[in-house]
């Protein structure tokens, strides 16, 4: 799996001019899955990510973690973080996970920040998105499971 983590103040999904999903001060989740993921890959990027000390302190130091500040999450699906661009300029997608596997590893993601108590907001899959983010920071991570090709 492969993740983009942007820390926001605030952050929403809108299809088709309807907001679907939007979170307060959190991490706003880019989340690619690859074609041998699964659902402990899932398991070990949340730990990741839920133990991540990168919100400020009093002192302004990144010292607390998803948990420390209430953190929301909108996890949004991106199969293009899969993207092959080895070859010529248009992207090739072989690495990225079919739908029928990487839809419910999204959803399993969330569904486990969920279980850990947090609030959780999704995009819709396969939609076409329309993500809004105030990046607080600004403060950008990638996470990834896999060695990058």
């Amino acid at each position: 799996m492969r993740a983009v983590l942007q820390r926001v103040r605030r952050a929403r999904v809108v299809v088709d001019g309807a907001e679907i999903g939007a979170i307060g001060l959190g991490w706003m989740i880019l989340l690619g899955v690859g074609r041998d993921d699964n659902a402990a890959i899932a398991a070990k990027l949340v730990d990741k990510v839920v133990g991540l000390r990168a919100f400020e302190d009093a002192e302004g130091k990144t010292n607390l973690s998803a948990a420390d500040v209430n953190a929301e999450f909108l996890v949004v699906s991106q199969f293009t973080l899969y993207a092959d661009l080895s070859r010529g300029r248009r992207p090739g997608f072989a690495y990225a996970a079919p739908p029928e596997l990487a839809e419910p590893l999204v959803q399993h993601f969330a569904e486990l920040l969920r279980a850990r108590g947090f609030r959780v907001a999704t995009g819709q899959f396969g939609a076409n998105m329309d993500v809004e983010l105030t990046n607080q920071g600004p403060f950008t991570l990638v996470l990834a499971t896999d060695p990058w090709t």
